[in-house]
């Protein structure tokens, strides 16, 4: 997690404005200690009609933190969840100007909030040249399905799995 998921002042939910972001790294050359940033995730409750769990997701240059490639954005149902997913299928997409093949690069289910997750992702292979490759896809449906929890309103409880039982302490 690079920015923690703290409600805004005044408010019991992580909003827009204060989003929380996860950053996903990346391995850099031979060494199992080196990492490289690969891309971030930020994700907020929306206000609306629909509740809905908002989220942006940037690829990361060489430039550093703050100059990310937006590549999807959107909101997803709180209650039903939903797919992220991201596709190069646009020529206008800002995707297609770091990646030159077209089409699906990768979706995963999200289960509404609350429920129990067991997240299906899905990578087209055009992108995937290793294992390291294919773990940044499943880093990025973790961070995803997180979200939907790590967003919850500050008045509502945590899923039993999250919450620290007093007795693991002294395991």
């Amino acid at each position: 997690m690079v920015t923690p998921f703290v409600p805004s002042p005044g408010s019991d939910r992580v909003s827009r404005s204060n989003p929380g972001a996860w950053l996903i790294l990346s391995p850099n050359g031979v060494s199992i200690s080196s990492w490289k940033p690969w891309g971030r995730l930020e994700a907020w409750r929306e206000r609306g009609p629909v509740d809905g769990l908002g989220y942006k997701f940037e690829l990361i240059t060489d430039a550093g933190l703050t100059s990310g490639i937006p590549i999807a954005e959107g909101t997803m149902s709180v209650k039903k969840g939903g797919k992220f997913c991201i596709d190069n299928s646009r020529k206008d997409s800002a995707l297609s100007l770091v990646l030159p093949s077209r089409g699906f690069v990768m979706g995963s289910s999200v289960e509404g909030e609350g429920k129990c997750s067991k997240p299906v992702v899905q990578v087209g292979v055009q992108h995937v040249t290793c294992m390291a490759d294919a773990a940044l896809f499943v880093a990025l449906a973790a961070a995803i399905d997180l979200s939907m929890d790590a967003c919850r309103l500050f008045s509502h409880k945590l899923r039993r799995e999250f919450s620290l039982d007093e007795t693991e302490l002294f395991l």
